[in-house]
């Protein structure tokens, strides 16, 4: 039986704004369309399509990884199954990227996922030199798309944490940058929502939550001009922690930042000269 859009609308069991985004996606309305043509005939290949997406999405597949993208800082970005989502608290450490970076400074950004903070970062200061390293390659392929379709000047490789090999001369940055797995083994929100969905290596150390965190603040040392900057995302509840392992190796000036919930949510501190 044929249906309006607007019958659609209101029969899909989803969220209104997410039964919206899935019906522009699959019948390539905008959201004005969807306003001013409600009372048109949906044609029945566009219902079936967003029949299967609605499907999806009550099977608990986020919005996200079904239509492709999500927005962060702005700009909208290509995601998929090999990259985590961007969430909006990960753009308070491209803020505080910005806020330290210096006239044609050098940034790396280590476990780059979509590339989201490299990307923004060479967007918004063309005048720095941006890094993005990545384990997964599926992950790069990911961010290099995202960087040619957004006119970023970024260079990528592939590597665990600082053994990336570059085509380029590896010098000593201004900033190190990374939001890496930070959720600790058998938390239960890992089978949860969206997370159920997301790479699980991208998500959780498969160890006590600060492992990879560990290795960033013992070895960015190495690779830091003096008085150079480590920055990283971390969860509500490790925020003593890491500015413990940034004061133990090295760092001064040690600070720990809330998300706009007021929970801890990156510490950021300089290596001592």
């Amino acid at each position: 039986m044929s249906q309006t859009l607007n019958q659609w609308l209101q029969a899909c069991p989803l969220p209104k704004n997410e039964a919206r985004m899935l019906l522009q996606y699959a019948g390539g309305y905008t959201r004005a369309q969807l306003v001013t043509r409600g009372q048109e005939t949906l044609p029945d290949n566009v219902a079936a399509a967003a029949a299967k997406l609605a499907e999806r999405r009550i099977g608990g597949e986020p919005v996200a990884y079904i239509l492709g993208t999500r927005e962060f800082y702005g700009r909208t970005f290509q995601v998929n199954g090999s990259v985590l989502i961007p969430r909006p608290e990960t753009e308070h450490l491209v803020e505080a990227v910005l806020e330290h970076l210096p006239p044609n400074g050098r940034v790396w950004d280590l476990g780059t996922g979509s590339g989201i903070i490299a990307i923004t970062v060479a967007l918004e200061r063309p005048d720095a030199a941006v890094r993005a390293s990545d384990i997964s390659p599926q992950a790069l392929q990911t961010a290099a798309a995202n960087a040619r379709a957004l006119g970023a000047n970024v260079e990528f490789a592939c590597g665990s944490w600082f053994e990336a090999a570059w085509p380029s001369e590896n010098q000593a940055c201004d900033i190190i940058v990374s939001n890496p797995p930070y959720i600790e083994a058998g938390d239960s929100h890992l089978q949860q929502g969206d997370l159920r969905f997301e790479p699980q290596n991208a998500l959780t150390d498969f160890s006590d939550g600060l492992s990879c965190i560990r290795t960033l603040a013992q070895e960015a040392g190495g690779r830091l001009k003096a008085g150079g900057m480590l920055l990283v995302e971390h969860g509500f509840n490790q925020g003593a922690a890491v500015r413990a392992l940034f004061e133990q190796n090295g760092f001064v000036q040690v600070e720990t930042r809330q998300d706009l919930a007021g929970l801890d949510r990156l510490t950021l501190g300089r290596l001592k000269t």
